[in-house]
């Protein structure tokens, strides 16, 4: 069996498997990365586009933020509506901070071009992952590469590796408790080559069912429908997309838009979940591996890099023999940021979406909510706090 011996395994070759093994290099930790798909196929991913400020700071601090601050788009605010009513929610004039859109596919290759500078080892079509050892002074991962059964010596393991991957099931079943809320419903979204519908995104909240109008650039938009959880993307052709689309969002926007040829199309469910610990041994859960949040409110890959935050601060402090105080706190702390994501993303959906089977009282708890936040500066302050993220 070939043996390689690091620092820090991380599971997991996307954004946030990335984005922790550029901080810990640049701070001299050494890392091996291993991700079970190819390069080409992490960056077709379709994902999210809403970077919250602390993420873009921590982008920054990697050294990766240079083509994102060219790029990106910077927002200080976003739309919610009821029908055809527009509440504008103005987060820089309530917080003094923005968002940036700037798509997670760009993050990710922003991630490897750094990563591939400063020489990291990167392995792709990884397989059969084993971890082993994590009560003890070095850990384990064995895997499949090449057709060869391979080796990792390490400190310690960080599971980047999502929802499907090994290292939360390395975990004991009956020393982790999962929570778990599975909507039923899903997004349909659609990326077309047009101008934004608006100049921020609109979240559409309509008695037709939500809709989102996003967009990835000036001229790259990104679109989504509320569909049922039994619906497939061959069940919506793009006329049918656009009907239902047009006659969600509010009339001053639907009024004289050009539909466009869709380049993308996938329906994403929704769900919320958390796995707790977040942390076993020497292993350490981060991102989708240890949590999901509906793409409502965009916390997904924002909460995967809070949790890089507190992790690489936890690690570097312990592998330069500075204490371990920050990775025996570490599934305490970012536990506590997470758990506030998913209740800002819950309450965002419930606020946004009809629910099947609902009665005439839910619809109604909708409207006097969004009609609260368009009277209400101190709800539209809590509501921009969250948004544009909350601090570490």
């Amino acid at each position: 069996m070939t043996a390689i011996r690091t620092q820090v395994a991380i599971i997991g070759g996307g954004p946030s498997g990335l984005l922790l093994s550029q901080l810990l290099n640049r701070a001299g930790i050494d890392t091996v990365v291993l991700e079970r798909a190819t390069r080409d196929h992490v960056l077709s991913r379709i994902r999210a586009g809403v970077l919250e400020s602390g993420t873009v700071d921590l982008l920054r601090e990697a050294g990766v933020a240079a083509r994102l601050e060219a790029e990106g788009i910077p927002h200080g605010g976003f739309c919610l509506s009821d029908d055809d009513h527009l509440i504008r929610i103005d987060i820089h004039a309530l917080t003094g901070r923005q968002v940036m859109v700037y798509g997670q596919t760009e993050v990710t290759r922003d991630l490897y071009d750094a990563q591939e500078a400063q020489g990291t080892t990167i392995l792709h079509e990884v397989s059969d992952v084993v971890i082993g050892d994590l009560d003890q002074d070095r850990s384990i991962v064995d895997f499949t590469h090449q057709g060869q059964r391979k080796r990792l010596d390490c400190a310690y393991v960080a599971g980047c590796d999502g929802f499907h991957g090994v290292s939360r099931r390395t975990i004991p079943e009956d020393r982790r408790r999962a929570f778990e809320r599975v909507y039923p419903f899903g997004w349909l979204g659609i990326l077309a080559t047009m101008p934004p519908l608006a100049d921020e995104l609109v979240y559409a909240n309509s008695r037709h069912g939500f809709a989102l109008a996003s967009m990835r650039n000036d001229h790259l938009v990104r679109l989504y429908v509320q569909v049922p959880q039994a619906d497939r993307v061959e069940d919506w052709s793009d006329d049918r997309f656009w009907s239902e689309f047009t006659r969600r969002i509010p009339a001053q926007l639907a009024h004289g838009l050009t539909p466009h040829p869709s380049i993308e199309k996938s329906i994403a469910p929704l769900r919320s979940f958390v796995s707790e610990p977040l942390r076993w041994g020497n292993l350490f859960l981060v991102g989708d591996s240890a949590h999901i949040v509906p793409p409502t409110g965009a916390k997904g890959l924002n909460l995967a890099a809070s949790d890089v935050f507190y992790l690489h601060q936890a690690l570097i402090s312990a592998l330069r023999g500075q204490g371990r105080a920050g990775i025996d706190g570490y599934s305490d702390r970012a536990l506590s940021r997470i758990w506030k994501a998913m209740r800002f993303s819950w309450q965002m959906t419930t606020m946004l979406h009809r629910f099947e089977g609902e009665d005439s009282f839910a619809a109604q708890m909708r409207r006097a909510t969004l009609d609260h936040l368009a009277q209400s500066e101190t709800a539209r302050h809590d509501l921009a706090e969250n948004y544009v993220g909350l601090p570490y």
